[in-house]
């Protein structure tokens, strides 16, 4: 009797486990709605665009047809490469574009933070810059790791309005080139990891996102530190890459966008946050059309479709392409061509030089 006790239950419970691993769980869960309405799915951008949040590490030696014809596909006339690096690097990067595609590919150069607080580190960095410059760079990009990871020859973290960065700000308003900066990430990377937190699932698949509340300083101090700094250097052009991470509170950006004139922004991989409030983008979309950049972020030339339908559909409830990033449905601004215009290119040929504008006529 107490054999065949055991083995009903063990039987039970192998039951229990097949069932279980015969379960979903919600990454997996991605049911089609069942939702009619009309679909305007687009390939192609209405307009000519300006792509002016992309990352091309070997262009340096890369034949370019490939990627021109991706290009094509989309309608992007020009890709900003962000990654230009500097020094000899950057010059073969540009050396490869003048030869081959001289009016598809702009470079923005980088700086390197090594040895921040030496004696004279600031005067080489600027004299670097300057000489990017004259090699082909059209603007600089600051990563992340500015705020984040980068510290000085004391081992001290370098706050993004550090002095000794002063000169390096006002050399790019001299030379009337852009900066492009990521400040920090989306704030919930900094709070708790519990079912409260918008960004579970992302961190739950890419764990190594996950900050805690002082790693390496508070979310709000990193980002003020970038706003002393944009009105510190009101003669410099910055572009605040993916939105400032308030694509989710465009009251909040508003306001920034009052207190700082020469601040810009791009929405690169925060497309999401604007296709679920359709109603609040076009309104900030329509009050800040002048100052809004296109720009994507990761090269997948599959993605750019949402960004796309977003900015010139009025569909409703369409999937984002990355769960994990998004888990709701997306829905049109259905901006106005002249907003489109702006958007695509406009405003990039205003503050990014020696674009060619013959491409946009």
């Amino acid at each position: 009797m107490l054999k065949s006790n055991i083995l009903t239950c063990t039987l039970l419970l192998a039951g229990i486990m097949n069932a279980r691993s015969q379960g979903m769980d919600f990454e997996k869960y991605n049911p089609v709605s069942t939702l009619v309405v009309p679909e305007h799915p687009v390939k192609k951008s209405k307009f000519p665009f300006i792509d002016v949040h992309n990352h091309q590490y070997g262009m340096g030696n890369a034949n370019l047809n490939g990627l021109l014809k991706d290009m094509d596909a989309l309608n992007m006339k020009v890709m900003v490469n962000l990654s230009g690096g500097n020094g000899e690097g950057l010059k073969k990067m540009t050396d490869n574009i003048k030869a081959n595609a001289p009016k598809r590919f702009i470079v923005f150069a980088n700086i390197s933070f090594n040895g921040i607080g030496e004696q004279g580190w600031t005067e080489k960095a600027v004299e670097m810059l300057v000489n990017d410059v004259k090699n082909g760079a059209n603007g600089l990009k600051v990563f992340k790791n500015l705020g984040l990871s980068v510290k000085d020859n004391a081992g001290k973290r370098v706050a993004i309005d550090d002095p000794r960065l002063d000169a390096i700000w006002a050399k790019c308003g001299e030379l009337k080139i852009p900066v492009l900066i990521h400040a920090a990430d989306p704030k919930p990377f900094w709070d708790p990891e519990d079912g409260n937190n918008e960004r579970w699932l992302e961190l739950k698949t890419h764990p190594g996102r996950k900050r805690g509340d002082n790693n390496p300083a508070p979310w709000q101090q990193i980002i003020d530190e970038e706003h002393r700094m944009f009105k510190k250097h009101p003669r410099t052009t910055f572009i605040n890459a993916h939105f400032g991470w308030y694509a989710n509170d465009l009251a909040h950006l508003s306001k920034l966008m009052e207190q700082m004139p020469n601040m810009y922004v791009e929405f690169g991989a925060v497309i999401a946050e604007l296709g679920r409030q359709p109603k609040m983008a076009r309104q900030f979309f329509e009050k800040y059309q002048d100052r809004i950049l296109f720009g994507k972020d990761s090269w997948q030339p599959e993605e750019y479709a949402t960004y796309f339908r977003v900015l010139e559909t009025a569909d409703e409830y369409f999937p984002y392409h990355k769960k994990y990033h998004a888990f709701w449905r997306m829905y049109g601004m259905n901006l106005p061509d002249d907003i489109l215009k702006k958007i695509y290119y406009k405003n990039a040929l205003k503050i990014i030089p020696r674009i060619d504008k013959s491409l946009f006529e």
